[in-house]
Parts: structure tokens; C-alpha cells; sequence
């Protein structure tokens, strides 16, 4: 069942999305070669605490889980498309040319937001930088298929079409999903659909978008440590995602911009 969001509720995860985008754009500045995973995770942890919010990925068992996940950040590069692990084992060393996803879900006043970005380890060759360019405009272009009494397909069919457009895979198996009560929610949101397919979008829907583009397979596949997800041909691949709320205004809002 889809949990809408009354207008206080939209209005404190506003506030939390304000946080969550300035914590994202920190640690980005902080990929660069050499650097390790473990400490992206720690430096992420240290401005959530200063923020006043939690992790919400630390501690989170996923039903199919068998432990829960150990870090705040997931962080995942190249060929991991997402979940990976940043301290495991002290976390990995990143190289130039390496592309990097950082994926953070932030509890700010009891209420969840969710969002990622892939960003450069320097300098990347041109392929990958068309990737990343790609993906973030078939999240661009998702976030504008939204419409009031619209429906979740539209999204999956706009994502969808920019993957045609540049000749990239949508990653299968994974996807959008509600967000603000628990991490994951529902409605699942596809991002290979038709349009009106789906749930309607109504006032107080939040939802987490989030495209995934690979270089070549299609298909994943989860590592021996039950969370990362890579491409099955080990294919680089790309993922950016916001949280969105339809208002009761009829418009539609990122609140993780």
C-alpha cells in the first residue's frame, strides 16, 4: 500500500533534502585518486552527525538480507552498480579513471530522503562521461514525465527513452521505490515501463528516482557480500537519483536538489 505524505511531513523532508544534497556535494569533492572507500563512509558520517540527522542505510536489513548493511554511504565504482560496501575490509583505494557512485539515504526529524550521484575520479574517458551525462538526464527527463493524475509508468517510458536515445542498457532488477516512512516503499518505480502503466500520482506521493545505465549488459549480479550489485559482464555502469514529492499544489518538488 502507497503511504502518502501529508504537507508537514513534505515540508520536514524538504529540510532533510536540503541536508542530504549539501552532505552529497561534500563528499564528492572528496573522490579522488588514492582516497578510500572507508573514508568517504567516515567523513559522510561525521556531517550527517553534524546535520542532526542519522544514516538511514546503517543497520538496514532488506528482507532477502542476511545481515544487516555496515556503512552510512554505499559506494560503489565502476562495474558495481549499487550497495557496494565502502568499509569493507578497510574499503578500496580509487584510481584515476574510475567512476564512482555515492548513494546516502539521510533520517532527518523521522522522515527519510534518499539520492545519489556518479561522479569522475579525475580524468575518464569519453564513453564513461557520456554514461554519467546520459543517466542524469534520464533522471532529468523522468522527474519531468511526473504529472498530477499522471501515472508511474510515464516515468519508466521517459527514463526509458533516453536509454534508446544514447544506446545504453537500463539495468534490469533494480529500480525506484517510495521513500520517507522506511527506506523502501511502495510504489515500485521502473525505470523501463509504457506510459500510463502503473499507480496513479497523487498529492502526497514521494518517491525516490533513480535511473541505471550500463555501457553493455543489462543484467546484475549480487556479490558473495549479499548487498553489491554488479553488471553481469562487469560493464561500467552509471546511477543518479533524487526524492521527489507531488505537492498538494499539483506540482512536483525535488527535495533532494
Amino acid at each position: 500500500m502507497i503511504k502518502y505524505k501529508t504537507e508537514e511531513e513534505i515540508a520536514i523532508m524538504r529540510e532533510g533534502g536540503k541536508i542530504h544534497a549539501r552532505i552529497l556535494k561534500e563528499v564528492a569533492k572528496k573522490v579522488k585518486s588514492g582516497v578510500k572507500t572507508d573514508a568517504l563512509n567516515t567523513y559522510a558520517e561525521g556531517l550527517i552527525d553534524e546535520a542532526g540527522g542519522t544514516a538511514s542505510f546503517l543497520g538496514y536489513q532488506p528482507y532477502d538480507a542476511k545481515k544487516p548493511y555496515p556503512a552510512s554511504l554505499c559506494v560503489s565504482i565502476n562495474e558495481e552498480i549499487v550497495h557496494g560496501i565502502p568499509n569493507d575490509g578497510g574499503g578500496r583505494i580509487l584510481f584515476e579513471g574510475d567512476i564512482v557512485t555515492l548513494d546516502l539515504g539521510l533520517t532527518y526529524k523521522g522522515l527519510i530522503t534518499d539520492a545519489a550521484i556518479t561522479v569522475p575520479v579525475g580524468k575518464i574517458d569519453k564513453r564513461a562521461e557520456e554514461l554519467m551525462r546520459a543517466t542524469k538526464e534520464a533522471l532529468d527527463k523522468g522527474i519531468n514525465a511526473m504529472r498530477l493524475h499522471g501515472h508511474i509508468g510515464d516515468i519508466g517510458d521517459a527514463i526509458m527513452q533516453v536509454a534508446i536515445k544514447y544506446g545504453f542498457g537500463v539495468v534490469e532488477g533494480l529500480s525506484g521505490h517510495g521513500v520517507g516512512y522506511s527506506v523502501h516503499e511502495e510504489p515500485y518505480v521502473p525505470n523501463k515501463a509504457n506510459r500510463g502503466e502503473g499507480p496513479e500520482l497523487k498529492e502526497g506521493l514521494v518517491i525516490a528516482i533513480e535511473p541505471m545505465f550500463s555501457l553493455g549488459s543489462r543484467d546484475i549480479k549480487k556479490l558473495s557480500d549479499g548487498y553489491t550489485f554488479i553488471t553481469r559482464d562487469k560493464s561500467l555502469s552509471a546511477h543518479f537519483e533524487h526524492t521527489v514529492a507531488m505537492g498538494y499544489d499539483g506540482k512536483i518538488e525535488i527535495l533532494t536538489k
